[in-house]
């Protein structure tokens, strides 16, 4: 069989085309695609706990997945009364912030003046009075952080629904994805099927361990530092740090807003150095080691990404573009013809580069993951 050889200029603009035609479905279907997403990975996070309770409770699949879909609903309404809590606490406080930090910043204006003789104090009233009205304006910070975690209420129905029916019948979604191809190809269909599900459910699991390791130390942090609100700055910083390097800096800007404000000016630099030390230990601890190295995506990709789900999706689309390009990565590197493109998301790798590995006690080791 003879197969039809098409010129480079004709590939490249049906790939154009079909990027586009891809596109343009992915911000049509915003309203669906995005929580059924996040239902595709909160399936593949609770799978393990449905697989155990099927086995070996002997549940039946529909109690296994009614079970798991209250396990998540506690999860959830756990955290939306934690935020809702914090933030309450936050509101009231929302004036003597803006009274201290309106003390705090005359004082800096008046040091910078008496120090470098400098008349500053025109130019800086306009940021003066602009943060003044940020302060003052809780609706814009409730308003954010509603918009941020995406609580719609069609948000949160359309996400349950998908939830159930993607854990209900994952071996029929299983059984299409291996019988829609040919009988020749059937197995490695199914050999990559099963490595995309593992991978993907540890690249879940680490990663919310990674958001849990990170909010404890950013907590902890800024606990010692003195600074106001450390749990839900800690929180908010490891949520945040799903997206690579643009998220930890947006939760600097914010820790040292509210240290600005709640403490002194120095106060912004302990943040500042305390923020860098949980960066690095992230990137060289927790990332390779639980999370692992073969769904590590480059920096370049990693911001491409950000940039067109906020696009897509808005605030809902940056959170959960970097699990879908670990997701596309995988399958490309286990996709014949694609492994290429699969190399190219990721970092380079170093072929003699042995795994690194701690020592923590004579019987734990601590190595790093695939």
């Amino acid at each position: 069989m003879n197969l039809l050889r098409l010129p480079f200029l004709v590939k490249l603009t049906l790939v154009i085309i079909s990027i586009i035609g891809i596109g343009y479905l992915l911000a049509l279907g915003q309203s669906i695609l995005a929580p059924f997403f996040l239902a595709f990975l909160m399936a593949m996070l609770f799978l393990p706990a449905a697989t155990f309770m099927e086995k070996r409770l002997r549940f039946s699949r529909s109690v296994s997945t009614i079970t798991s879909v209250l396990i998540m609903l506690m999860i959830l309404t756990g955290m939306v009364y934690f935020f809702g809590s914090q933030l309450s606490d936050f509101s009231k406080d929302i004036p003597h912030l803006r009274v201290q930090f309106t003390s705090v910043f005359n004082d800096l204006q008046h040091w910078v003046s008496k120090t470098f003789h400098v008349k500053i104090d025109e130019q800086l009233t306009y940021l003066d009075q602009g943060l003044s009205k940020l302060l003052s304006s809780s609706g814009v910070i409730l308003g954010f952080t509603f918009g941020l975690f995406s609580t719609g209420l069609g948000f949160i129905v359309f996400f349950i629904l998908f939830f159930i029916f993607i854990l209900n019948y994952r071996r029929v979604l299983n059984n299409f994805i291996v019988t829609v191809f040919s009988e020749k190809h059937k197995a490695s269909v199914q050999e990559v099927v099963l490595e995309v599900r593992i991978m993907t459910k540890k690249y879940i699991v680490g990663l919310c361990l990674q958001v849990l390791i990170v909010s404890v130390l950013t907590s902890i942090v800024l606990t010692v530092l003195g600074v106001k609100y450390a749990i839900l700055l800690g929180v908010l910083t490891g949520l945040l740090n799903v997206i690579p390097y643009l998220g930890i800096c947006i939760a600097l800007l914010i820790s040292c807003f509210i240290a600005f404000a709640t403490a002194t000016p120095s106060t912004c630099i302990y943040v500042l150095i305390g923020y860098i030390g949980v960066h690095i230990i992230d990137g060289n601890i927790i990332l390779p080691f639980v999370v692992g190295s073969k769904v590590k995506i480059n920096a370049l990709f990693s911001f491409i990404g950000i940039i067109i789900g906020e696009h897509l999706w808005g605030i809902a689309g940056m959170f959960l573009c970097i699990p879908a390009i670990a997701i596309i990565k995988i399958i490309f590197e286990r996709v014949e013809g694609l492994q290429p493109w699969g190399k190219l998301l990721g970092e380079e790798g170093k072929p003699d580069q042995k795994k690194k590995s701690y020592k923590l006690s004579k019987s734990i080791t601590l190595k790093e993951m695939d």
